[in-house]
């Protein structure tokens, strides 16, 4: 009896899961089939129906020849721009905050937990509080309406976060490792690249996920300060799917937001297990 309530339970739950996966999986279905659909069939057909020629027309003018405002050159060089943002501020970043981290673990100095909490307020703090002090910031140094501009943009956001996960997992690690590394006369530094970044790989690959999904799927920062030859994939999006024409293709638009879905859903898909794997060995302890 009691091995068939436990059964019925676990299939109850299955079936939940199912559920919740099919109804969170619809949208990213539907986008996928309409993008691979011409505008006769969507007009013919229904949103969930599967093309019945597939063909990725949409997406080749998406990627090269859609309209985004009065530019027709499609979303490839606000992907470019992308990544050329992405990529040094999810590393820059990411090393601050292990640098961070680690400093507030094992250099206990008066006010350090002052720091912490102030730092942490920034994991809080509305984004759109600081729009206004970081144009003027920007615009001191040069960097206003420039790639360059949008990565120091990203990199002081994500300070408290990545400061955060580093900290909670290191505060987390044996304290011996750290003992026996000194009493053998490790310096600092050294204790930190040949002892705690070796052991940093969960909590690394769970920051870097979360770090490249927020810079990449952001719109606020890059349409607030970015220039005409700085925009970010999001921005191009918006500009596309807001671009008026004579006859509105939906299959462009789909296949515009899954070019720009594309990086995160490929970092999730080979990397998903192992954010799993970070956050349950100490991202959100403490």
């Amino acid at each position: 009896m009691t091995r068939h309530r436990f059964s019925l339970q676990r299939l109850l739950l299955l079936a939940l899961l199912l559920a919740f996966a099919v109804f969170f999986l619809t949208p990213l279905y539907v986008m996928l089939c309409a993008s691979l659909k011409d505008m006769d069939e969507i007009r013919n057909s229904s949103l969930v129906s599967l093309p019945v020629k597939p063909g990725f027309a949409a997406w080749s003018k998406a990627w090269s020849s859609a309209c985004t405002g009065t530019d027709c050159g499609g979303l490839q060089p606000f992907f470019i721009n992308s990544v050329l943002m992405v990529v040094p501020a999810v590393a820059i970043s990411t090393a601050i905050g292990a640098v961070n981290g680690y400093v507030l673990t094992q250099w206990r100095f008066r006010g350090s937990e002052l720091m912490f909490a102030l730092m942490l307020f920034g994991v809080f703090m509305p984004m759109q509080v600081v729009l206004l002090p970081m144009s003027q910031v920007l615009g001191w140094f040069g960097l206003a309406s420039s790639i360059w501009g949008l990565i120091v943009v990203h990199v002081i956001a994500g300070i408290p976060s990545t400061t955060l996960f580093f900290r909670n997992y290191y505060a987390g690690l044996p304290n011996e490792l750290v003992k026996a590394a000194t009493l053998d006369g490790a310096s600092f530094w050294q204790i930190f690249t040949r002892i705690m970044l070796p052991l940093s790989a969960p909590i690394l690959v769970v920051t870097l996920i979360w770090q490249f999904t927020n810079v990449w799927n952001d719109f606020l920062y890059g349409v607030v300060f970015s220039g005409a030859d700085s925009k970010p994939i999001t921005v191009g999006l918006n500009n596309l799917a807001n671009t008026s024409s004579s006859v509105k293709e939906y299959n462009v638009d789909m296949a515009a937001a899954m070019i720009a879905a594309l990086p995160t859903l490929i970092v999730y898909a080979l990397a998903g297990k192992y954010f799993v794997r970070g956050l349950t060995a100490g991202a959100v302890k403490g």
